[in-house]
């Protein structure tokens, strides 16, 4: 987990990668935003328009992630994406090809806001390479409705873990076990990510994928408000070495967990 959880915002320039924003494309943008702003407390304004239409959700005014909708002719998985920050965004692209990976969108300019890809690693999983200009990205963290952590689902950690640290500059801190597939990514001894490999657990229909960690005050009263708003819940809510955490869906499949932080 990140040590930067419970700071009330972010004013400077995120290091390169680390997550700096979280980022959700669906097919019905005013439901989604309807179903956020009820979980989360999020209200909402217009961002950048080069992908199509798009909000930033805001807590006590302070952005926090962005929801665009899809083309309605891309039939692509409804998912949260983590955008890693770069100080070099057309850089990073390239050593995302050569290290096998690929450019699915971009790089192109976001208005004023700064210049972004959408990648692929090696194994499919979809994230977003982010280089800030006026836009930071994700200004507060620690708090409910906030992104916490940011983790990796894919077959087995060891390749895909090479992809990463050799792109983005990671250290490695893997979990010693034999069952347990896991390695936390770190920059300057910081937590900022994790890749778990779960094999055959992964399901069929998403493939590896990344999942995003929203701080919530109280995950069980969470996952009600969640499942009255017509969410569902994938893995009831059981306490980890994160804190107590749920895996969940939004009515149109997008997978998050929500996390009550045992710090």
């Amino acid at each position: 987990m990140t040590d930067a959880r419970g700071s009330a915002g972010r004013n400077a320039r995120h290091a390169p990668g680390t997550p700096c924003w979280v980022s959700l494309m669906v097919h019905g943008p005013a439901a989604t935003q309807q179903f956020y702003g009820a979980l989360f407390g999020w209200e909402f304004r217009p961002g950048p328009q080069q992908l199509g239409p798009y909000t930033r959700a805001l807590l006590d005014g302070r952005e926090v992630a962005g929801i665009g909708q899809l083309p309605p002719d891309r039939q692509l998985p409804i998912a949260w994406t983590p955008y890693l920050a770069s100080d070099d965004v057309n850089r990073t692209a390239e050593a995302v090809r050569s290290c096998g990976g690929t450019i699915g969108v971009g790089p192109l300019d976001a208005e004023e806001a700064g210049r972004l890809a959408i990648c692929s690693d090696p194994s499919g999983a979809v994230f977003g390479v982010w280089q800030a200009a006026a836009h930071l990205g994700t200004a507060v963290t620690g708090v409910p409705g906030t992104p916490a952590w940011n983790e990796l689902m894919t077959f087995e950690s060891a390749s895909v873990v090479k992809f990463y640290t050799t792109v983005f500059g990671y250290e490695q801190e893997p979990v010693v076990s034999a069952d347990f597939d896991y390695v936390t990514l770190n920059l300057g001894g910081r937590p900022v990510a994790g890749v778990h490999g779960v094999g055959h657990a992964l399901p069929r229909d998403r493939g590896p994928h990344w999942m995003t960690y929203f701080e919530v005050a109280d995950t069980d009263e969470a996952v009600d408000r969640l499942v009255d708003l017509g969410g569902h819940v994938l893995k009831p809510a059981q306490d980890t070495v994160l804190g107590r955490v749920a895996m969940v869906a939004d009515p149109e499949g997008a997978r998050f967990s929500l996390l009550q932080s045992s710090r």
